[in-house]
Formats: C-alpha cells, sequence, structure tokens
C-alpha cells in the first residue's frame, strides 16, 4: 500500500464508513484519557527544559507534514533521535544504545521525548500515546522527562502512568 501508516489508517476508515460504520475517535468517546495542559505528575519541568520541548514540537509539526513520527527525543537544543514504525520504546531503547557507545554526548543530561500528533493525521485513529511502560524505557535511557501536546496523546493507564512517573523521578508535562 503505498504512502504512509496515515494514508493507510483514512483508507481502512473509508472502507468502513461506506459499509454504513460510522468511525469515531477517542476524543469522542473517551477524551478524559487525553493528555491535558499543564504538570501531570508531581514532578515539575525544569526551566532548562523548556526551549527543548518547543524545539520538539515545532519539529514534530514540521515533520509530520510528511507522514513521520509522532515522537521525538530532544536534547542540548537539538534532535538525537525520531520515532519511525518501530515506536516509541524501540526508539528509547536505541537512544540507551547510542548513550551506552558514546555516539550521543550530552552537555546537560536532561534527553526530554516529546509526542504530538502530525498536523494533517485523522485523529479518529492512531493518536499517540505513553503509558507505564514508556515511563520505564525512559527511565532506562535517563530521560529527563516527558512533554506532550494537550488533547493531542492519550495517556493508557493514566494513574499507574503518573505514579510511575513520580517514582521514576521524571517530568510529565
Amino acid at each position: 500500500f503505498a504512502g504512509g501508516d496515515d494514508h493507510l489508517l483514512r483508507a481502512v476508515i473509508g472502507l468502513f464508513e461506506e459499509a454504513g460504520f460510522p468511525v469515531l475517535g477517542v476524543d469522542a468517546v473517551a477524551p478524559e484519557v487525553l493528555a491535558t495542559e499543564g504538570q501531570l505528575g508531581s514532578v515539575s519541568c525544569p526551566a532548562s527544559c523548556m526551549s527543548d520541548v518547543a524545539i520538539g514540537m515545532e519539529f514534530l509539526n514540521t515533520v509530520g507534514r510528511f507522514d513521520i513520527g509522532q515522537g521525538v527525543v530532544v536534547a542540548d537544543g537539538r534532535i538525537i533521535a525520531v520515532e519511525g514504525p518501530e515506536g516509541t520504546d524501540a526508539m528509547l531503547m536505541r537512544i540507551g544504545e547510542l548513550r551506552k557507545n558514546r555516539r550521543i554526548r550530552l552537555e546537560r543530561d536532561q534527553p526530554i521525548l516529546v509526542k504530538a500528533s502530525k498536523p494533517s493525521q485523522d485523529r479518529r485513529a492512531d493518536l499517540p500515546a505513553i503509558g507505564p511502560n514508556t515511563i520505564r524505557s525512559g527511565r532506562k535511557v535517563g530521560l529527563a522527562g516527558i512533554a506532550v501536546a494537550s488533547g493531542d496523546v492519550v495517556l493508557l493507564e493514566k494513574a499507574n502512568l503518573l505514579r510511575a512517573a513520580d517514582e521514576a523521578g521524571l517530568f510529565l508535562v
């Protein structure tokens, strides 16, 4: 099938709709699972990370037009990993290997994961998500925290996610 995953998902949605089945997004049926604005856990996002959050969001907004990834890791003002078809956890494991092999060296030890949907993505399918596994993977590779687009990212197992982030000392904003 030509095109990226968003192209494929739109085609599948079209098939359902042609058969008379309306397709609803999670924001229509369970908006409470989406991230809200502001600090989500008890760990605050350091002011020193805010410029990296902005860089990550701008990058995702730009490359998302090309149907590329919903996640990026930013550190020291630069993009050090982009999520591809492998998914968030595999991207984070790649960061861990690169750091272990000293292929990535950071001035400040504050890499952050930034997640957002693609700008023209059909919100009825494949919204980005984070959950307790994301926190565990992030902790293993030394993330300082995770920033997500509010109203745009699904928080899986929210209570467990927030507890895991707090216990790991990762900010979630």
